[in-house]
């Protein structure tokens, strides 16, 4: 199977530094060096991703982010092919509307909606949107919201009464084309269960390979008979140069711009997350900023100061494209990543990474598989 890369999109803002705790503000940019989440900026990154073979752009959710829905249904209209892998909490809204929203978004895109269900890991920023529910029956809600609009988007008139969701005589009027996929990560048992029912990709964050080994382990081993095999994605950001100098130089910068207090700041409020992928994000560093490189090529140093995914591959594009092939094998076919700026990120990315993996017969651009121009040489097994 083909690899395929997906980018992502600021929507609370960009920066040559990283984001910080919370989200809002890049640590140590200056007012001048801050990229506001236009739709004019995110319209340039989107173009890039497009225009390198990225294959969708992941749009996060929260509150310390423009909405998800209402900004790639803009961006839709600013580009051609590039797909848009939407983060949505399903507590939100009720199945049949999202499905119908889903329906409609297909239609004016050309097809081009991904949808990433995000449970929600945190009770508090639950709360502050209306949902009081515990995260082990987020879980369940996830799992009830997941099975009615999947029976909805084949087609059926749907009559569920769940421990908390309940529709009657639930139908659409027009059916999505394609159906889109649905991405869904997690690492505590509940969240693989619900992965290994109804999600099409799977999503790790990026951990050692041993660890995202076993995860992937899990959610196979839990896969209802019968049904279409659970795909596998990671989420990872990236910093590739020509030289693997350059790269841990550009991992340095960052890390200088990540001073004792916001660290700390950071951790103790990590350190109150429900999240269990983000327990395992902290415990790949415990704080400290002396052994970041926890595994070949991965580095923990972004976990310091923002929360979610906390690891990139750093390195030459040689060695970058190496990490890529040894998840490859582990059964990894999807990579969402970002990097700061995630506009030139795109591009180092794209113009160093690619071509070796083009090389190596596991990419083509889209637009060549669209015209039937691709070439494939055997993978090395010595790389």
């Amino acid at each position: 199977m083909s690899l395929t890369f997906h980018w992502f999109l600021p929507t609370y803002g960009d920066s040559r530094h990283v984001v910080g705790g919370g989200h809002d503000l890049p640590a140590g940019a200056t007012a001048e060096e801050q990229r506001p989440a236009t739709i004019e900026y995110l319209t340039q990154v989107s173009s890039a991703a497009e225009q390198l073979g990225f294959e969708g752009a992941l749009t996060p959710t929260g509150a310390w982010c423009e909405d998800a829905w209402l900004t790639t249904a803009m961006l839709a209209r600013e580009t051609e092919r590039l797909k848009f892998l939407v983060a949505f909490r399903p507590g939100f809204v009720s199945p049949t509307l999202a499905a119908q929203m889903a329906a409609t978004f297909q239609r004016h895109s050309g097809g081009r909606l991904l949808l990433n269900v995000v449970t929600g890991g945190e009770s508090h920023e639950q709360r502050a949107y209306g949902d009081f529910l515990d995260k082990e029956a987020r879980y369940v809600r996830s799992g009830e919201f997941l099975e009615i609009v999947g029976r909805l988007w084949r087609g059926e008139t749907v009559d569920f009464t769940g421990s908390h969701l309940r529709v009657e005589a639930a139908r659409l009027g027009r059916l999505p084309d394609p159906v889109p996929a649905v991405y869904f990560g997690g690492s505590s048992p509940s969240a693989i269960q619900v992965a290994a029912r109804h999600s099409d990709v799977y999503l790790t964050f990026g951990e050692p390979p041993a660890q995202v080994a076993e995860k992937l382990s899990r959610v196979r081993a839990l896969a209802p008979a019968g049904r279409d095999p659970v795909r596998f994605g990671i989420r990872l950001h990236v910093i590739t140069r020509d030289t693997a100098e350059q790269a841990w130089a550009e991992a340095r910068r960052l890390l200088d711009g990540f001073t004792p207090e916001v660290i700390r700041s950071v951790q103790e409020g990590l350190a109150r997350s429900e999240s269990e992928g983000q327990h395992r994000m902290v415990a790949l560093h415990g704080g400290r900023s002396d052994a970041l490189e926890i595994a070949p090529n991965l580095w923990a140093g972004i976990g310091l100061v923002r929360g979610g995914a906390g690891t990139a591959l750093v390195g030459s594009h040689q060695e970058v494209a190496a990490r890529i092939v040894e998840f490859h094998r582990l059964g990894i076919d999807e990579f969402v990543l970002s990097g700061q700026p995630h506009l030139e990120e795109a591009y180092w990315f794209g113009e160093g990474v690619l071509p070796l993996l083009t090389a190596l017969g596991l990419w083509a651009h889209p637009s060549r598989v669209a015209t039937g121009h691709t070439t494939a040489v055997a993978l090395d097994s010595g790389q």
